[in-house]
């Protein structure tokens, strides 16, 4: 694959065509993934009120769009968690720690004031390099 094709991975949620966006794009060696939820395929949220169980159920979908791209999450190199409760903190980085503990990529973990719908606690996005 050149640098210059693209492989696009989408997880067939219609938002994806219809915001025009992809759950994930293979470029070259690089592999990026969308800010991810923890909403299952109809949309609904995962888990309602417990932060530790969207953050391990958001890092079980990125895992599956990695492999997609012929990744795994040993390749990622950077994680980013949007959360809407920081004070929580313990609860996302107790999954995180659980995928990435010896992988160890650079993070960062921001609060905002919210995500896509109500009762997403977490939002992660990652990058990987093959």
């Amino acid at each position: 694959m050149s640098c210059q094709e693209r492989l696009k991975i989408g997880s067939g949620y219609p938002m994806e065509a219809q915001v025009g966006y992809s759950r994930a794009i293979r470029v070259g060696s690089r592999v990026y993934v969308a800010g991810t939820v923890a909403s299952d395929e109809t949309g609904a949220v995962v888990s309602p009120g417990d932060g530790y169980l969207q953050a391990k159920y958001i890092l079980e979908k990125i895992g599956r769009a990695l492999a997609q791209a012929g990744a795994s999450m040993e390749h990622v190199v950077r994680t980013r968690m949007f959360v809407t409760d920081i004070t929580r903190a313990s609860e996302f980085g107790r999954a995180h720690g659980e995928f990435f503990r010896d992988i160890r990529p650079v993070a960062t973990m921001v609060e905002v004031k919210a995500l896509v719908g109500p009762g997403f606690l977490i939002e992660i996005e990652v990058d990987a390099e093959l």
